[in-house]
C-alpha cells in the first residue's frame, strides 16, 4: 500500500484525536501517504478528503473530540451510497481505510470490505459497548468525568441530607453506570443489562434511612429510563427529599486521560500494521492488556457483556 485513509464516525469520544495521530504518524514512518476524511462516511461520499502530514496531527493528542469531525449518514447505509464512497477512494488512489468509531461505523466498514475495499476498525465510543475488546477509546475519560461530577454532587447531598438520582449515558450498555457507581459508592445502580426490581431500590433507601443514613446516590443509565421519572418515584415511595441530575453531553467532552491516550495510540498504530500486513475486515482491540484483532462479522454478531462480578460486588458493598 502507498496511500491509506482515516475517518471518525458516530459519536465523538475523547482519545479519537490520539488515534488519528497514531494512524498518521505510524503510516508516515512506513513511508505511506495518509488522507484524512472529514465528516465521516458523509464526507467520504462528498469527497471531503485531504492529505495529512506530521504537522497536521501535532498538538492534538491532548484534545477531546475529533479534528476530522463526525457525522451520521443514512445514505451510506445504501448500496448506492457505498459505491459513491468507493468512487471517491479510487479518485484519490486510497488503497485502504481505517475507521474509528462504534458498531454502526463498523457495519459501514464491513460493507466497504465486502465490496473489495480493505478496512480496519478502531473502537472509539464512551459507552464501552463493543464486543472483542475490554475497553474502547473514550470510556476511561467519560468515566472519570462522571466520577468527578458525582463527587461534587455528593458534597451537596451530604450538606442538605438529600437523595440524588444521577442519569448517565448508556442506551444499551451499563458500563459507565456500573463503573462510576462502584467507584463512588452508589446505593443502587440501574443498568439495561439487569432488570432490577424497583422495590429493591426503595428497600435499600429505607434501610439506610432507618440506620441514620442522611444521603444517598442512585445511578441510572439512560437506557433504563428517565432519571427524572425515577427521582419522582423514589420521592413518592420514600418521602425523602430527592433531586435529579442528568449529566448529558458533558460526558463526551474533555481532554482524554492518560489511559485513553495510550490506548488510542496503541490501537491506531496496530490498525496501520494490519492494513500493511494485508488484513481487512477486522477490528483491533485490547484484551488482558494485549492487542488483538477480530473479524467485523464476529464483533457485530456478539454483544458486549457486563462484568457480573462487579455488579454483584456493587450490591454487596452498598448494603
Amino acid at each position: 500500500m502507498k496511500k491509506i485513509g482515516v475517518l471518525t464516525s458516530g459519536g465523538d469520544a475523547p482519545g479519537m484525536n490520539a488515534a488519528i495521530r497514531a494512524v498518521v504518524r505510524k503510516a508516515i514512518y512506513h513511508e505511506i501517504e495518509v488522507f484524512g476524511i472529514k465528516n465521516g462516511f458523509q464526507g467520504l461520499m462528498d469527497g471531503n478528503i485531504n492529505k495529512m502530514g506530521i504537522g497536521s496531527v501535532g498538538d492534538i493528542i491532548q484534545r477531546g473530540g475529533t479534528i476530522l469531525y463526525s457525522a451520521r449518514s443514512e445514505e451510506f447505509k445504501t448500496d448506492a451510497g457505498q459505491k459513491k464512497g468507493i468512487e471517491q477512494l479510487k479518485k484519490h488512489e486510497i488503497e485502504g481505510l481505517i475507521i474509528i468509531g462504534g458498531d454502526g461505523s463498523f457495519r459501514g466498514a464491513q460493507k466497504l470490505t465486502e465490496k473489495g475495499y480493505p478496512c480496519i476498525g478502531v473502537p472509539g465510543t464512551i459507552d464501552n459497548d463493543i464486543a472483542g475488546t475490554d475497553f474502547t477509546i473514550g470510556f476511561d475519560t467519560a468515566l472519570n468525568t462522571i466520577i468527578e461530577a458525582i463527587d461534587k454532587i455528593r458534597d451537596t447531598a451530604t450538606s442538605h441530607e438529600r437523595t440524588y438520582v444521577i442519569e448517565v449515558m448508556g442506551r444499551d450498555a451499563g458500563d459507565l453506570a456500573l463503573w462510576s457507581g462502584l467507584a463512588d459508592g452508589a446505593e443502587s445502580i440501574l443498568i439495561p443489562e439487569k432488570k432490577d426490581d424497583f422495590n429493591d431500590v426503595i428497600d435499600r433507601l429505607k434501610r439506610g434511612h432507618e440506620r441514620g443514613k442522611k444521603h444517598s446516590i442512585i445511578i441510572v443509565a439512560e437506557g433504563v429510563g428517565s432519571g427524572f421519572e425515577y427521582g419522582q418515584r423514589i420521592q413518592d415511595a420514600t418521602e425523602l427529599e430527592t433531586r435529579v441530575t442528568v449529566l448529558g453531553y458533558i460526558q463526551r467532552g474533555g481532554s482524554p486521560t492518560a489511559s485513553d491516550r495510550v490506548l488510542a495510540s496503541r490501537l491506531g498504530a496496530k490498525a496501520v500494521d494490519l492494513l500493511l500486513g494485508g488484513k481487512a475486515g477486522k477490528m483491533v482491540g485490547i484484551q488482558h492488556n494485549k492487542l488483538v484483532d477480530h473479524d467485523f462479522m464476529e464483533i457485530l454478531s456478539e454483544k458486549h457483556v457486563i462484568n457480573n462480578e462487579m455488579y454483584v460486588l456493587s450490591k454487596e458493598l452498598s448494603i
